[in-house]
C-alpha cells in the first residue's frame, strides 16, 4: 500500500514537471513572438520605426560615409529594419556608380565638385561687387540678364605725389577739367581722368588724411594699394593699370606725370585712329643707355642683364606720357605677381611687353617742347599731344609754367567737346 502510494505521488510529480517546463517554453516563445510584432510594426500615423543597436551603428557609417540628400529632409523618419539597404539603394540611385565598397572614390568627386561650386560662387560674388563699383563684367555675365556695364574711351592717369598739392592745382587750373565738366567729360565722351596716388607708410596717417581732404573736395583721386616712393615708380605704374582696368571698362589707358601738359581732345583724337589694332602701345619710343654706374641718376642695378657694359635698353615709351590698349592692360593685371621690376618704370613698361605680339606705335607729338616748340607746331595745325623740357623730364618749374604753356600751346575747350572719337 505504502509502495503504491509512493508510485502514484512520484508519477504526479514527474507530471507535474513536465507541464511546468513545456509552459515555461511556451510562454517565453510566445513572448519573443510578441515582442517581435511589436517591435517591427510600424505606426499608422507617423511611420515611426526602430532599429537595432547593430542597425544603427551601420547607418552612422552610412550617414558619415556618404551624406544622401533623404537624411535631410524636412520630416525626419527613424530608418526602419531594412533601412541600411534603403540607402544603398537611395545612394547609388543619386549616382550609379557609388556602393559602399568605393564610396570613398564617390566622396572625392563630390568634394571637386564643391570646390568647383565654390569658386564660381566666388567668382559670381566678385563680378556682382565689380558691378556695384563700377568694373566691367564678363562676356558671360553680358550675355544673361545683368546689366551691361559702360564702357569708356579711355582712362588717363595722371601720376602724382603727396607733396605735389600745388602741381595738381596747376593742372587742375588748366587742361584737367573740373566738377561738373569732369562729369560731363565722363558721360559724353567716355573719358575718366583721375589723380593715382598710393598710401603713405603709415596708413591713416597724416600724408593720406590731406589727400583724403582734398579728394573731399575735388573727387579726382584714384587710391592704390601701394606704398609711395620714388624708388616704387614701376609697382605703382603696374598697381595703377591693374587697378583701373578693374574700375573702367576702357580702350585705352595712359598714364601720364603731374608736370606734363596735355591737350585731352589731340590725345583722344591720336587714339581713336589706332583703335582696330590688338595690343597698341603708344609713346614717344627711345632707347637709352643702361647707366652702370652707381650714384647717377636712372642707375641700373640690374644692368649685367642688357649685355657687356655701354649696351642700350630696348626700344620703349618715354615715361613722361603713353599710352596702352585694354587687352595689355589686362594682360599687366593677370600676370602683375611675376611682372619683373626694374628700376626705371619705363623700362619696366618696355619689359613686360618686349616678349609680346605688341605694336609699337612712335608718336613724337606726345613729346613735344615747351614754348616756343609747342607754339610753332601748334600756329602750324600740328597741335601736340603733350609737351615738356626734356632737361627736366618734364616741365621746368611746371607750378609757375604750366599756366603758359597752356595760353599758347594748348588746344582750346572747344577742342575737346568736338574731338572725333
Amino acid at each position: 500500500m505504502s509502495f503504491k502510494n509512493r508510485v502514484e505521488g512520484t508519477s504526479r510529480s514527474v507530471i507535474s514537471q513536465k507541464w511546468t517546463l513545456f509552459l515555461c517554453i511556451s510562454s517565453f516563445c510566445a513572448g519573443m513572438f510578441f515582442t517581435a510584432r511589436m517591435w517591427t510594426i510600424p505606426d499608422a500615423k507617423g511611420g515611426i520605426t526602430r532599429t537595432t543597436g547593430v542597425e544603427a551603428e551601420r547607418l552612422n557609417l552610412v550617414s558619415e560615409g556618404c551624406n544622401t540628400k533623404f537624411l535631410q529632409q524636412k520630416d525626419v523618419k527613424l530608418v526602419s529594419k531594412d533601412v541600411f539597404g534603403e540607402v544603398s539603394k537611395t545612394h547609388n540611385a543619386l549616382h550609379p556608380e557609388c556602393s559602399l565598397n568605393n564610396c570613398t572614390s564617390y566622396i572625392r568627386t563630390l568634394d571637386k565638385t564643391i570646390s568647383s561650386l565654390e569658386m564660381e560662387l566666388a567668382a559670381a560674388k566678385s563680378a556682382q561687387e565689380s558691378i556695384l563699383s563700377g568694373a566691367p563684367i564678363s562676356g558671360d555675365s553680358e550675355k544673361g540678364d545683368s546689366p551691361k556695364k559702360r564702357k569708356y574711351f579711355m582712362v588717363v592717369g595722371i601720376n602724382t605725389a603727396f607733396s605735389s598739392r600745388k602741381r595738381r592745382d596747376s593742372v587742375r587750373a588748366t587742361w584737367m577739367p573740373q566738377g561738373e565738366k569732369r562729369k560731363k567729360l565722363e558721360e559724353e565722351k567716355g573719358i575718366i581722368m583721375r589723380f593715382v596716388i598710393g598710401h603713405g607708410a603709415t596708413l591713416g596717417g597724416i600724408l593720406d588724411r590731406a589727400i583724403e581732404a582734398e579728394d573731399r573736395n575735388h573727387g579726382d583721386f584714384l587710391r592704390l594699394d601701394h606704398v609711395e616712393g620714388y624708388l616704387e615708380l614701376s609697382a605703382k605704374t603696374k598697381t595703377y593699370f591693374a587697378t583701373a582696368v578693374k574700375l573702367w571698362d576702357a580702350e585705352y589707358y595712359v598714364k601720364v606725370d603731374d608736370d606734363v601738359h596735355v591737350n585731352i581732345g589731340t590725345l583722344a583724337e591720336t587714339l581713336a585712329r589706332h583703335r582696330k589694332k590688338p595690343r597698341v602701345y603708344i609713346g614717344c619710343m627711345k632707347s637709352g643707355p643702361v647707366l652702370a654706374q652707381k650714384g647717377v641718376r636712372y642707375h641700373e642695378p640690374e644692368y649685367w642683364k642688357f649685355g657687356e657694359t655701354g649696351n642700350k635698353y630696348f626700344r620703349h615709351a618715354t615715361g613722361q606720357i603713353y599710352a596702352i590698349s585694354k587687352d595689355l592692360a589686362s594682360y599687366i593685371s593677370v600676370n602683375q605677381h611675376v611682372l619683373h621690376k626694374y628700376a626705371n618704370e619705363d623700362v619696366s613698361l618696355g619689359a613686360w611687353f618686349i616678349g609680346l605680339d605688341v605694336l609699337h606705335i612712335d608718336d613724337r607729338r606726345l613729346c613735344c617742347g615747351t614754348p616756343p616748340d609747342c607754339e610753332w607746331k601748334a600756329q602750324a595745325g600740328n597741335v601736340c599731344v603733350a609737351s615738356f623740357d626734356w632737361t627736366c623730364s618734364g616741365i621746368c618749374r611746371s607750378v609757375d609754367r604750366l599756366k603758359e604753356v597752356h595760353k599758347r600751346c594748348g588746344e582750346g575747350e572747344k577742342a575737346l567737346w568736338k574731338a572725333a572719337i
